[in-house]
């Protein structure tokens, strides 16, 4: 017999335990562990801003973290659409120019409450973007680029010609924000509600990246033909991601009208479009947490820098260019593969 054959050989045969099993991973596990993976940097940055107003000590750091917060909403929602989708964007800030300026006009000529004045501005973001993406988003490369710089001239060329309404060159003030008897005034509170809409925003483009149609913007950055081969309609998610991170730099531009209380057209001009683009690029294209990264980067930059009196922007373009040479991919997705740290 082959256990008496064993036996006389010396060799012991030890039956596996009847409870042994085997572990397979499910897809309930691997839908779990990418929830983990996703809202951990969510969780993350929600305690860095509940606690950083303990470490702020006057109103300048606080005016700081403001701008921070607002210049972030407005890359994230551009780094959905350079990052992820591969469209690139020159004349994003005449988009916050939009939202800016209906706040002041509408809130200021005609005496409109600004939660509609901004909703508005938005409403009239997202149908002008969707008017223009359509030809716009057909051209590929530096046509696009051009195209889309021509669209961000002719923002702040209108903005500035307009002057019975926007003041012309010089601007125009602000009425703080007031919604239903209550006015936000003051940093704190202000810090509170920007803080709050990031971490939102961050949330929403989390979501989005994981959803079906954020495979589809991945898609198409890594091939439009393929994608159209395996019957993604590239046109409609390109024309829905342009017409959405519009939409979130109009409310941003919103929002910093009525914080700062003035505007001007240089909030829609060419080189803020250029500092929205390099806060994308700094960061880690697409990256949404690289999108925050870069905008807390260059909008302390000018404010570290100062000291250096009439060197600044040599020494800030050093740095940039050194950032670009050393992390081509920007500091997050760089620093992610180098230290093996969970993060997007």
């Amino acid at each position: 017999m082959k256990t008496s054959s064993t036996r006389a050989a010396g060799i012991a045969v030890t039956p596996a335990p009847a409870s042994a099993t085997v572990a397979i991973p499910t897809a309930s596990t691997a839908r779990m562990s990418s929830h983990i993976a996703r809202y951990k940097g969510l969780a993350i940055l929600a305690v860095i801003l509940a606690l950083l107003p303990w470490l702020l000590p006057n109103s300048f750091y606080y005016d700081v973290a403001i701008r921070i917060a607002i210049n972030a909403i407005v890359v994230i929602g551009l780094n959905l659409l350079m990052g992820y989708t591969g469209q690139i964007s020159l004349g994003h800030a005449g988009f916050l120019g939009i939202g800016a300026y209906a706040s002041a006009v509408l809130t200021s000529h005609f005496s409109w409450a600004p939660l509609p004045a901004m909703l508005a501005g938005a409403a009239a973001t997202g149908i002008l973007a969707f008017v223009v993406a359509r030809p716009i988003l057909r051209l590929k490369g530096h046509t696009l680029a051009m195209a889309t710089l021509g669209l961000g001239i002719i923002i702040s060329i209108v903005l500035t010609n307009e002057a019975q309404y926007t003041g012309g060159p010089d601007g125009m003030a602000v009425p703080a924000f007031a919604l239903l008897g209550w006015t936000i005034a003051g940093e704190k509170t202000w810090y509170a509600v920007v803080a709050v809409l990031l971490v939102l925003a961050t949330w929403a483009a989390l979501n989005l990246i994981d959803s079906p149609g954020g495979r589809a913007l991945q898609a198409i950055h890594g091939s439009e033909v393929a994608s159209r081969v395996v019957g993604v309609d590239t046109t409609r998610f390109k024309l829905r991601v342009f017409v959405l991170s519009a939409v979130a730099a109009s409310l941003a531009g919103s929002l910093s009208a009525h914080y700062v209380g003035f505007v001007t057209p240089g909030i829609a001009g060419f080189f803020h479009s250029i500092e929205l683009v390099t806060m994308v690029v700094t960061g880690g294209m697409a990256s949404v947490f690289g999108s925050i990264v870069g905008a807390a980067l260059l909008t302390l930059l000018p404010q570290v820098l100062s000291t250096f009196e009439g060197w600044e922007t040599v020494v800030y373009g050093v740095i940039l260019m050194l950032t670009m040479i050393f992390m081509p991919q920007g500091l997050v997705p760089t620093l992610h593969r180098r230290f093996g740290s969970q993060g997007r």
